[in-house]
């Protein structure tokens, strides 16, 4: 049976004192003090879900650029999770602290350009200040997911032109306004991404719920989302806890979303393509390392 993997769970330590907050843009996230959710819980919720493997996104507006719990709640685990973390791209020592955390045992990054608890802000994508660190990700073969909104996918595309060897997956599909229904014309700013391989597509509950929005329907989003982008660059994320339900409930309604998708499509989307971004949730189990 083909493994289930999801490429956007988070996890928040109950240790304040080990793992104090300190949220990026100096504001924490509701969702994070109202459903918190330590790695342990996480891996509850993946067993009961039947979901294999996970990589774990670092929660930005609970820790900013401090991925000490990411990382460590993922060494603990390494058979099953790896973690996405977060450093200050546009920082004058980005590179090595990049390498710190690499070596710590970091397997992606994110940038954070808003969303729950700041509107979004496009300049710090494309700004020459960056280039050194996009330059080690392709050096080092890491992925970069972006949160980010339409207003950010123009630098999206820039970026993905000038780093080609870097894969980039957008976090909740650059959050599209996919009301209007087919043709989707109101999201032609993320079709427009297409011809860009590099660039692939985070399907989370944002999207899900979306589908079932104005005039929208599940049935004539996601196989459009397939035919333009193809599966192999679509991943399924679930945004446990931001988003509300358990692991399980969640995994269900994607499901259930994406029932008309062949097979084949599935398969990609639920865990071929985590395993093309994050190569080690294809490899073989590695040693615990020591927290």
């Amino acid at each position: 049976m083909a493994a289930t993997i999801d490429i956007h769970p988070h996890v928040i330590s109950d240790d304040e004192g080990r793992y104090p907050p300190a949220p990026l843009f100096g504001k924490r996230s509701d969702w994070s003090q109202e459903r918190p959710s330590t790695v342990e819980t996480l891996i509850a919720q993946m067993d009961a879900a039947g979901v294999d493997k996970a990589a774990v996104v670092h929660s930005s507006t609970t820790y900013g650029f401090d991925n000490s719990y990411v990382v460590d709640a993922c060494n603990l685990y390494p058979d099953r999770l790896i973690a996405v973390g977060s450093v200050d791209v546009l920082a004058p020592d980005a590179v090595p602290t990049i390498r710190r955390w690499v070596d710590k045992g970091l397997s992606g990054l994110r940038v954070f350009t808003g969303g729950s608890t700041k509107e979004f802000d496009a300049s710090e994508l494309d700004d020459p200040r960056a280039y050194p660190a996009w330059e080690l990700l392709g050096e080092l073969g890491l992925t970069m997911s972006i949160q980010t909104g339409p207003v950010g996918l123009g630098a999206v595309a820039a970026l993905a032109k000038r780093f080609p060897d870097v894969p980039i997956i957008l976090d909740h599909l650059g959050r599209p306004d996919v009301t209007d229904g087919p043709p989707y014309a109101n999201a032609r700013s993320l079709f427009d991404l297409v011809p860009i391989e590099s660039i692939y597509l985070k399907l989370t509950p944002r999207i899900m719920g979306d589908s079932r929005k104005g005039a929208a329907t599940p049935e004539t989003l996601f196989p459009k989302l397939v035919e333009r982008f193809g599966a192999h660059r679509m991943a399924w994320g679930s945004n446990y806890p931001t988003s509300e339900g358990t692991l399980g409930e969640i995994l269900a309604t994607a499901n259930d979303r994406l029932a008309t998708l062949s097979s084949a499509d599935r398969a990609w989307i639920f865990g071929k393509t985590a395993m093309t971004l994050y190569p080690k949730l294809a490899a073989e189990t590695p040693a615990a390392r020591a927290v």
